[in-house]
């Protein structure tokens, strides 16, 4: 997000006063990065949906408790984290990732299909790579990188501090290239 984070603290301190557009802005600003973080721990959009929406609702609803002047973002998130969590865990189902690339950009070059071959095993071979990590390195590695998280918003979200984040993206960087040099050399 490129908006200075004043303005997401003076949006949170008009909607504590009952400035529903306010709110409204905010909800526009961070319903997909709430989607997102939410698909990443529960891995069903219908869910993932459900998980975000709920957070936006007990965000609004505990508006009051929202330390003054502290950073809406990794607030909202934590909230929606948890949302997705109590969803999982009351279905009872484990999650099984399938982690999307991100889509070219508009106007790029068309590559050729032998380029666009290779890129397609590497990111598959990549992202089945991901999927194999535990579940508390997959998740951490989601939000780090594919949500693009900063290392204090992935700790709010995932709920730990952020030097256990970094150990655990260290350890999981270190499987990832492990597992993809096993199979370069195989």
């Amino acid at each position: 997000m490129d908006r200075p984070p004043h303005d997401d603290v003076e949006l949170a301190a008009k909607a504590r006063n009952g400035d529903l557009a306010a709110y409204s802005e905010l909800v526009r600003r961070y319903r997909d990065v709430a989607f997102r973080v939410a698909w990443l721990l529960c891995a069903s959009s219908a869910d993932a949906e459900d998980a975000a929406q709920e957070g936006f609702i007990r965000a609004y609803e505990a508006l009051p408790r929202l330390r003054e002047g502290a950073p809406f973002r990794p607030w909202l998130l934590t909230i929606v984290a948890n949302q997705a969590r109590n969803r999982k865990r009351a279905e009872g189902r484990r999650t099984h990732y399938e982690l999307r690339a991100a889509a070219a950009v508009p106007g790029d070059a068309v590559p050729s299909p032998e380029t666009a071959a290779l890129a397609g095993d590497r990111r598959s071979r990549l992202l089945a790579a991901v999927d194999g990590l535990p579940d508390h390195e997959r998740v951490v590695v989601g939000c780090r990188y594919l949500l693009e998280l900063s290392e204090v918003e992935t700790a709010a979200v995932v709920g730990i501090p952020a030097g256990t984040v970094k150990s655990r993206l260290s350890r999981a960087m270190a499987r990832l290239r492990e597992t993809l040099d096993g199979e370069r050399d195989g």
